[in-house]
């Protein structure tokens, strides 16, 4: 009898398919991975050799089937199938996993797992942002007596931006336009608020490049909920290159192409290129008091395309497969709470470094470290 995790997937698409290498590749798991596309499943099983399955969604029957003998089930699928995925968790005994940043999903799935069996969890933004920003984030908040500010930042970012956008698309389309046009949650004066997307345009230069972040909807998880009350002033907002935010402002709001998101999609998906080169940045940055002192820390993780078990792979591939990973190993070895909603707060970053799934964060840049004496540049004569 094996001794590996059953494991379902459902969605086969760019972070789907570098889920199931990551846990296929470590021996842990055993995955089934499902979608509605054979084409999509008979690509992934091309190069990582999972068992895949054609599944509805929308079929229940199909769903209960797939999900059978499966300790957990992880939706790498839109925004929208969330739903009906937890229900069927639900129903099935299984723990679930998720990379939803909309906040209407979330909330569904912690309804869900109001239900929740011994043993089984709701974990729901197990991605980037919400994510692996959300652990950074809570990780320097426990280093403070007192919190006054946090902000959360980033961006997944072409290497080489050649348009007027300056963006290639290297995600789920309905996610971004979904964040660019969603309410977005805040804490301003120690309360919940919401605040509306595109606005709080700022700039700012990080390992020396300009860059440009406003808000947008869904980066803060559970973070809201968390801290109302603890922090003066929560927000989270999207990094890009600096001209990015007046174009697509333009587009959504001059335009309105936010009253029409199908037509801003074929669009985008139409007009804007995909790239495997890229990079994402996470920074973070909080303001408080410790040990009687008012003081400020920050982190900023950047991390490039590269490689999956030697199968190329974008940066957001790498970095949003692999915080889900993390998480989903966590609960495996018995590091985060048995049963119920899990928020990715409840996860250490000591733990999520240390994890072989976190390699990718744990290697990454920290852009705000400082050059040590022995790093500097040689001075000019």
């Amino acid at each position: 009898m094996s001794d590996k995790l059953p494991i379902a997937i459902l969605g086969a698409g760019k972070i789907g398919r570098a889920i199931a290498r990551y846990l296929h590749t470590s021996g842990h798991y055993d995955v089934l991975l499902g979608d509605h596309v054979q084409a999509a499943l008979d690509s992934v099983h091309s190069e990582t050799p999972v068992a895949t399955q054609r599944v509805e969604v929308s079929d229940t029957s199909a769903l209960a089937g797939f999900l059978k003998g499966r300790r957990a089930v992880i939706s790498a699928c839109s925004f929208d199938l969330t739903p009906p995925i937890a229900m069927a968790a639900s129903e099935a005994g299984c723990s679930y996993f998720d990379l939803t940043e909309d906040v209407a999903a979330t909330r569904f799935v912690r309804d869900a797992a109001s239900k929740s069996k011994e043993g089984q969890i709701f974990m729901p933004q197990c991605g980037l942002a919400p994510g692996f920003i959300s652990v950074l984030a809570a990780d320097l908040c426990r280093q403070f007596d007192e919190l006054h500010t946090v902000k959360m930042r980033v961006g997944a970012l072409p290497l080489y931006p050649t348009n007027m956008l300056k963006y290639n698309l290297t995600w789920s389309t309905d996610g971004l336009i979904n964040e660019y046009c969603n309410p977005c949650e805040a804490i301003r004066g120690g309360r919940k608020i919401d605040l509306q997307p595109m606005e709080g345009l700022e700039r700012f230069a990080l390992d020396g490049v300009d860059y440009e972040a406003f808000n947008t909807s869904g980066g803060l998880g559970t973070l809201c909920e968390t801290l109302e009350g603890k922090v003066t002033d929560l927000d989270y907002k999207t990094v890009r290159y600096v001209g990015h935010h007046y174009l697509m402002t333009f587009l959504l709001h001059g335009l309105h192409f936010e009253r029409r998101r199908g037509l801003l999609k074929e669009l985008m998906e139409e007009s804007i290129p995909t790239t495997v080169q890229d990079l994402t940045l996470a920074f973070c940055t909080v303001t408080g008091r410790r040990n009687g002192r008012l003081e400020q820390a920050a982190i900023a993780r950047k991390v490039y395309h590269g490689a999956i078990a030697g199968v190329p792979a974008s940066s957001i591939q790498i970095t949003t497969a692999s915080s889900l990973c993390v998480a989903v190993d966590l609960w495996r070895l018995g590091k985060l709470p048995p049963t119920g909603f899990v928020r990715q707060e409840d996860i250490r970053l000591a733990d999520f470094l240390a994890n072989e799934f976190g390699e990718p964060f744990a290697l990454a840049t920290d852009v705000t470290t400082p050059i040590s004496v022995k790093d500097a540049p040689e001075p000019i004569a």
